[in-house]
């Protein structure tokens, strides 16, 4: 295993197919997972935020604005090519399943499932760029996405503990 290209996932999940890999075949992968004390409706839901905000340092990404900690309902009404995080397009979805989705050569699959009574959120993302600056990027994103998959467990746990109601 490369550092900085797996963080949380385990091995099973590593192996597991995801759409992205059909949609950026080879090139290099990066396997991210977390568990998280909350239904797999309501994690699903909080991934649907990305669609306004990356939820990761918001001082890098937002500029010190700060991503969203209220959900709103709406954003769960997904449409194939809808923005997210303002860099990505939505390619393909699947209710409380996965989402997928491209910026360039970087295609992601964001993937929720059942885990005890809580979710497992995986997330693979696949970069087509040249090795070198694919292996840059990979690097990067396991610092940006560790944090976004923590801010995204706290949420959605908070949200569980309140009945599954958005928290406020």
């Amino acid at each position: 295993m490369i550092s900085g290209l797996v963080w949380g996932a385990t091995e099973a999940e590593r192996e597991h197919p995801l759409p992205c890999d059909d949609l950026q075949p080879g090139g290099v992968q990066a396997d991210r997972a977390i568990s998280i004390d909350a239904p797999p409706s309501v994690v699903y839901a909080w991934l649907c935020q990305l669609r306004v905000a990356p939820y990761s340092y918001d001082l890098l990404d937002r500029f010190g604005r700060r991503s969203p900690r209220q959900r709103d309902p709406a954003l769960t009404e997904l449409a194939v090519g809808q923005r997210f995080m303002s860099a990505f397009t939505l390619v393909s979805f699947v209710l409380c399943r996965h989402i997928t989705l491209v910026s360039g050569k970087i295609c992601v699959t964001y993937a929720v499932r059942p885990e005890g009574t809580g979710t497992r959120l995986t997330v693979r993302m696949h970069c087509g760029a040249p090795w070198i600056i694919a292996r840059a990027l990979a690097l990067g994103d396991v610092v940006m996405m560790r944090k976004q998959l923590l801010t995204l467990k706290e949420l959605a746990e908070a949200e569980a503990r309140v009945g599954g109601r958005p928290a406020s």
